[in-house]
């Protein structure tokens, strides 16, 4: 099957990809590569590929929510990626976190969607282990304030009110966002390696206002070279 969205070459595409919703936030990243390339513009995914210390790496928008990610990270899949890491921002859940907090997801939780229609079933999506304790360990000896945990991925960004955002951090998750259980899942299905680093652009148990790409940008290129260092020293 050929990508019906993301309207590029198997040579325009890494094995080593970093996704995120924003398209805003998918050009910033582009510049921490050497001579970035658009290989998509097609129906609001802009794809880059570049270099990163010598080694080619992409950086596409997988847009919001679990189907459109889900279209990203198959197509790209179909184009050769092997490794894909989500790049993008939460909600977080523990009173202590700040905007540019970082969020490392160990797990993600959901309700229901995308990941019905692939399994048929409930699972317990789950991101590459290895892959994961890199960025971790990347993000301790950068001195980065982070937090590890499972994540809650929703599929209505305005359904969850004070009540549902204090229960899901009863139950133990520490974000709400959209996108990483169906990355993982995909993931395992697919047999390619997969992680999510996400920065705090709001505490919603604070009920604090949600800042954009704009007002992250420091912290998106601050944590864009942290997972680019670090998918550089993943090997396949």
């Amino acid at each position: 099957m050929e990508p019906q969205h993301i309207k590029a070459r198997p040579e325009d595409v890494a094995r080593k990809a970093v996704i995120s919703g924003d398209p805003a936030r998918v050009a910033q990243l582009s510049t921490l590569l050497k001579r970035p390339r658009l290989v998509n513009e097609n129906r609001g995914f802009p794809t880059y590929t570049g270099e990163y210390k010598g080694e080619e790496l992409t950086v596409a928008c997988h847009g919001i929510g679990g189907p459109s990610v889900a279209i990203v990270v198959e197509e790209l899949i179909m184009l050769g990626a092997k490794v894909i890491v989500r790049l993008g921002s939460c909600g977080g859940l523990l009173k202590p976190m700040k905007v540019g907090d970082i969020v490392i997801a160990t797990g993600a939780g959901y309700t229901s969607g995308t990941l019905d229609q692939y399994f048929g079933r409930k699972i317990a999506p789950r991101p590459d282990g290895e892959l994961t304790a890199l960025l971790a360990g990347s993000a301790k000896k950068e001195w980065v304030r982070y937090y590890t945990g499972r994540v809650f991925s929703s599929d209505a960004f305005y359904a969850e009110g004070p009540d549902a955002l204090r229960q899901l951090a009863r139950k133990g998750y520490v974000a709400i966002e959209m996108e990483c259980a169906t990355l993982f899942g995909l993931g395992k299905l697919r047999r390619v390696k997969t992680a999510s680093v996400l920065m705090v652009n709001d505490n919603a148990v604070r009920a604090e206002p949600i800042v954009d790409a704009d007002a992250l940008r420091r912290y998106a290129m601050r944590t864009g070279e942290m997972v680019f260092a670090s998918l550089h020293q993943f090997r396949l």
